[in-house]
């Protein structure tokens, strides 16, 4: 994979992408989330998707504030960011994060920020659809089985159920559902703040309880699309110390490997 070019370096060659990719805070400075990001770039140019980053001009898309009730912080990020946005003509934005993912869809364009936006969930199954994506000169997962954690601002905000599911189909493995899924699912706690807080008294992390269910699946892979996702479920997993039997993983990770991508 090569480093993706900026939209400030295409602009300057009189070029404009197909694509912006939104990174997003966590998929830029979380070391695990980063193997995440580097997979979706590596499926974008095998793919041949003319695509381009903001690189330093990213910044939040305001989503934390706007959930922690600080409207004022929210409106003053978003508006910073629909003006570089706009500046540079996007029309259409990938994101490898449900949160930015809902924000930058559902909230910016009361702003003034009005774009095609996909989650990369939904741009993989549009790859595959379109058969330049194939489990094909990379790892095998045939007869693995995998189980799927719907992110909520994936799923419930925004009815994307398919997307992921039309990914783990092409590995060729066994999907195995948990008991709560889709809009039934349940959260892992990272988008109401349990990521940053201990549980409430007398109640187990809901991460572990996720992860439990998880494991009643008598999976080999857990397989997830959202990087805070990412985070509470290996915490999950370390906590009842089943590092050595199950692995998480995000689906752009999944599909990578399947193509022979390195991420």
């Amino acid at each position: 994979m090569t480093k993706p070019p900026t939209m400030a370096e295409m602009a300057a060659s009189g070029q404009t992408p197909e694509i912006l990719f939104w990174v997003g805070c966590a998929s830029s400075f979380d070391e695990r989330a980063q193997r995440i990001t580097r997979a979706i770039c590596g499926i974008l140019q095998h793919t041949g998707v003319n695509f381009a980053v903001l690189g330093t001009e990213e910044s939040c898309t305001g989503d934390p504030a706007k959930r922690a009730g600080n409207e004022f912080l929210f409106q003053m990020q978003a508006i910073a960011n629909i003006g570089v946005l706009n500046a540079y003509q996007v029309k259409k934005i990938v994101t490898g994060c449900p949160h930015c993912f809902n924000t930058l869809k559902n909230e910016y364009p009361g702003l003034g920020g009005n774009y095609e936006v996909i989650h990369h969930s939904q741009l993989i199954q549009q790859l595959i659809d379109e058969g330049k994506l194939r489990a094909e000169g990379g790892e095998s997962f045939k007869g693995k089985k995998i189980t799927f954690h719907d992110p909520c601002y994936l799923g419930r905000a925004n009815d994307v159920y398919e997307a992921p599911r039309k990914t783990l189909e092409l590995l060729d493995a066994d999907l195995v559902e948990m008991k709560r899924c889709r809009a039934n699912g349940l959260c892992c706690g990272a988008g109401g703040a349990q990521m940053f807080k201990e549980p409430e008294r007398g109640r187990k992390d809901i991460n572990v309880e996720r992860v439990e269910e998880a494991m009643q699946t008598q999976r080999d892979i857990i397989a997830t699309a959202c990087p805070f996702c990412m985070t509470m479920i290996r915490d999950g997993v370390k906590s009842l110390e089943k590092e050595d039997t199950v692995t998480v993983l995000d689906i752009a990770e999944l599909t990578a490997r399947a193509n022979g991508l390195k991420s």
